[in-house]
């Protein structure tokens, strides 16, 4: 299986789908990551050029990590915008990766970048099949599933179709979290105004924000304020009766970490093969 997953920023499919990208290169598929902007502005020290080198080299390091294909596109953060140019460069990006499944952000976010990309994505979904669109990439005989990944938005609330055990995973995650130095202990934090530890040790526990263990409560996670083990605890808490319906009340009820998906309208309707590919 190919899966590729479109983010607007280089945190957005780390954070949201590194727990699954994780497990299916594990089991033996291929996950690309796009990154529609380069994170120049995702810095309040560094000027733009800098933000971006130090945030591709970031970005390489968690592709290593991983084993995934990482690609970042050349547009200026909260420039992203759903035009026609734009729309078409990305056809021909999906073309050529020729995925079976697609990963994006939903249509209502925050940030206008997520929103952008979610609806280049939902643009080109069908006109990935339209041979006389982009004729110098060959057409896509049907379109890939499409899937969201999860947001806390309620206007529509997100719709959890797909909720994947990343119990397994949680390093991985920390660690991807750890390697986005300048985003996890410096910029982030700068916006929250959030005093980062300098020993090494302490930083990392700071990161997590809290040891989560098998008698954490769900209402305990959710209370907590911060951390990227907590953040990534969440969803797990968030999504329980999910969890329970698809992996059984003895194990759905014990899963820490996962990651939340909802089917989109815009690609093929998801096939039970995939679905169990992704819940393994």
């Amino acid at each position: 299986m190919r899966v590729l997953m479109i983010g607007a920023h280089q945190d957005d499919n780390e954070f949201r789908n590194g727990g699954l990208a994780s497990k299916l290169i594990k089991n033996g598929h291929t996950v690309g990551f796009l990154s529609m902007c380069n994170g120049c502005g995702g810095h309040h020290i560094m000027s733009p050029e800098e933000t971006v080198k130090t945030r591709a080299k970031e970005s390489a390091a968690v592709a290593k990590l991983l084993g995934v294909t990482y690609d970042v596109w050349d547009i200026d953060d909260c420039t992203l915008f759903a035009d026609v140019l734009t729309r078409k460069r990305l056809i021909r990006y999906i073309r050529k990766f020729n995925p079976d499944l697609i990963i994006a952000h939903r249509l209502n976010d925050y940030h206008a970048d997520h929103r952008a990309s979610a609806q280049l994505v939902q643009d080109a979904s069908y006109l990935l099949t339209v041979p006389h669109e982009c004729p110098d990439v060959p057409a896509m005989r049907f379109m890939p599933v499409i899937i969201h990944c999860e947001d806390k938005f309620t206007n529509p609330p997100f719709r959890a179709d797909i909720v994947v055990d990343t119990d397994s995973e949680i390093d991985v995650k920390l660690q991807i979290a750890h390697l986005n130095v300048c985003q996890v202990y410096e910029w982030l934090p700068y916006t929250h105004g959030e005093e980062v530890p300098t020993g090494e040790k302490e930083r990392f526990e700071w990161l997590k924000g809290m040891n989560i263990t098998s008698k954490t409560t769900d209402e305990e996670v959710m209370a907590a304020k911060r951390g990227y083990a907590v953040r990534f605890a969440k969803t797990a808490a968030r999504f329980r009766k999910e969890l329970i319906e698809t992996y059984g009340e003895e194990k759905g009820s014990k899963i820490r970490y996962a990651e939340a998906y909802e089917v989109s309208e815009y690609g093929k309707p998801m096939s039970e093969e995939i679905k169990n590919e992704l819940i393994k």
